[in-house]
């Protein structure tokens, strides 16, 4: 899947802001507070509110009055276009939340359409106001699938429902059901170096969490069930992390999992308690990039944070790995060492203008774009701040 452009609107610090030709990895870079994470939230705010519903995803982030920009009035609403891959129909996917007469969060428009080429109307597959609305039928794949469909009047349980979660659970609704399980599939890490040192119940786990936890289990599960999967996962943290030779899981008499991690200085292993934030966030890297089963999106936050500067660079290429080969990838950070090793038309530069933050490419910048021709890498402009200047013409 690859997110082709983001509009985003009345969204905290983000009050009109659209984000246009997403590469496959796409670098977002900012100062302090200026909405790094905010901007991430996004995404998070979209998967809570397909996995539990609107009120609740609101409700977690202090209610409908927080989330909505300062000083701003009407609804909160998104415009995500993407495609699951290369051949299929752009999918444009419109949400607009906001305030019902009894001042309850509600969703107020919800709208797919799917784009096949350049020309043509785009298809409705699902058009809801407020809980009541239309949903197209079967698997859409050609003009005469969308003209033979049948579009089946619906109502939700409750308007705080998102239309894609009640109809993407049912089979005949198949298109639909694809949108919902690429939500599903987002991965926005919210790694926890301390959560991912313990040790674990012994259990199954397939994928890593969002923080991390359950890593000592996802890397015995990879372990027993992808060896060769293990292997490269291994070698790679024997080439990013000197000493390193090799890492267990191992599972105690108590019904513990522990990861164990072999120096080649030393003659017995040690517990992932006893080594450093940084080689903890390396191997959890690794294990998240080499999921059998790749995410469709992952969101990254300053993956510099416990790293080596020197290891960034490898991280960039572990990143642009996955990015190419179909999960696409958003990361965002202030570190100059990382910016040294990414494209300058992958980076997106935010800043505050008026109050709210505005996201504009970094190659837009004429000056910046001379520069790297040049031979300057993004990083030192990034220090210098020649990245953060926006022409306002």
């Amino acid at each position: 899947m690859k997110i082709e452009s983001l509009e985003i609107h009345n969204y905290k610090v983000f009050r009109n802001v659209t984000i246009k030709d997403l590469p496959n990895m796409a670098v977002f870079l900012g100062k302090n507070s200026v909405g790094k994470t905010t901007f991430f939230d996004v995404f998070g705010f979209l998967h809570d509110c397909l996995n539990s519903n609107v009120k609740a995803a609101l409700a977690k982030r202090g209610g409908f009055k927080e989330v909505l920009s300062r000083d701003q009035s009407g609804d909160i609403s998104f415009v995500i276009k993407f495609r699951p891959s290369k051949d299929e129909p752009l999918i444009t996917y419109e949400l607009s939340i906001g305030l019902d007469e009894q001042n309850k969060a509600v969703v107020k428009k919800e709208i797919l359409r799917f784009r096949r080429g350049q020309k043509g109307a785009p298809w409705k597959v699902l058009e809801f106001y407020s809980g009541e609305g239309l949903a197209a039928e079967g698997k859409l794949n050609s003009y005469e699938d969308v003209n033979l469909t049948t579009r089946k009047r619906q109502k939700l349980d409750s308007p705080d429902i998102l239309a894609i979660k009640g109809l993407g659970q049912f089979k005949e609704f198949e298109a639909i059901s694809t949108f919902r399980k690429l939500i599903e599939d987002w991965y926005v890490a919210d790694f926890r170096i301390d959560a991912a040192r313990e040790r674990q119940e012994a259990g199954y786990s397939e994928q890593l969490s969002r923080s991390g936890d359950n890593l000592s289990a996802v890397t015995k599960y990879i372990y027993d069930n992808h060896p060769e999967v293990f292997r490269v996962i291994i070698e790679k943290m024997k080439e990013r992390v000197p000493g390193i030779e090799s890492v267990e899981a191992q599972e105690t008499e108590d019904g513990y999992v522990v990861l164990r991690f072999q120096d080649g200085k030393f003659k017995n292993p040690f517990s992932a308690k006893f080594v450093s934030d940084g080689t903890i966030k390396m191997f959890t890297y690794l294990v998240l990039l080499h999921d059998p089963e790749q995410h469709a999106l992952l969101c990254i936050e300053e993956p510099e944070n416990q790293l080596y500067p020197e290891l960034l660079e490898e991280l960039a290429e572990e990143f642009r790995i996955y990015a190419n080969t179909g999960g696409q990838v958003f990361v965002s950070t202030h570190s100059p060492d990382f910016l040294n090793s990414v494209r300058l038309e992958e980076i997106y530069i935010l800043e505050k203008e008026n109050g709210f933050t505005e996201i504009h490419k970094a190659s837009d910048n004429p000056l910046a774009a001379s520069l790297v021709k040049a031979g300057d890498l993004p990083g030192a402009l990034w220090k210098q701040g020649l990245l953060t200047r926006i022409d306002r013409g």
